[in-house]
């Protein structure tokens, strides 16, 4: 197996630990702590991008794949109507394209799931999502004072994993900005005050020449 297709392996397998962990019954406390952890965390999110770029590497390798077992199947189609080879060849060369074909197929199953696993990861996480607010509303509708919070309000709030990290990370940027803008501003605005006393002072000076 070629390095790249050990990574998608392993990537895989990756996946497989993330569902499990996900479908691991726990007490709706904890779930619902790890879940507002896992909404607001920029580094989850930030490990959300670099698989989304990954999973489009992931699909350019399934179309390769896909496309090598139907040059494959076709290659075995002509040796089945080519009867004029001899046995022994004919067997040899079959031998080699049937080994092809395996490589091809199993290329082609572990992108395929690599990619619906994918899809089955982020719906579960979105139906969990939903389950935890509506048993949320039902605790609150209940007269639980243990339910809401801020847990509550970050999954409530809470789109896809790590959107709300993303978001913190943007709007701290735009805090800096906006700081580095009062500092210039003020900068600018003791220079206009220094230049308009000297321009002052200047005018003074002149007038009592006068």
């Amino acid at each position: 197996m070629t390095l790249y297709y050990s990574l998608v392996f392993m990537l895989l397998v990756f996946e497989m630990g993330v569902f499990l962990a996900l479908i691991i019954p726990l007490p709706f406390t904890i779930k619902r702590k790890l879940f507002a952890f896992i909404s607001e965390s920029p580094i989850i999110a930030k490990l959300q991008y670099g698989l989304k770029i990954t999973f489009i590497f992931i699909l350019i390798l399934f179309l390769d794949s896909v496309n090598r077992v139907y040059r494959v199947q076709q290659e075995l189609a002509a040796f089945s109507k080519d009867g004029n080879i001899g046995a022994a060849h004919l067997g040899t060369d079959r031998m080699e394209v049937q080994a092809r074909k395996f490589y091809s197929q199993r290329n082609m199953y572990l992108c395929g799931f690599t990619l619906f696993l994918s899809l089955i990861l982020n719906r579960t996480y979105t139906m969990i999502l939903e389950v935890l607010r509506l048993e949320d509303r039902v605790k609150l509708f209940e007269g639980n004072k243990n339910a809401g919070g801020k847990d509550s309000t970050r999954i409530a709030e809470a789109g896809s994993v790590g959107e709300i990290g993303r978001l913190k990370e943007i709007i701290a940027a735009k805090d800096r900005d906006i700081e580095t803008l009062k500092k210039q501003c003020e900068g600018l605005t003791a220079e206009y005050h220094k230049l308009g006393d000297e321009v002052s002072s200047s005018n003074k000076g002149v007038k009592k020449d006068l």
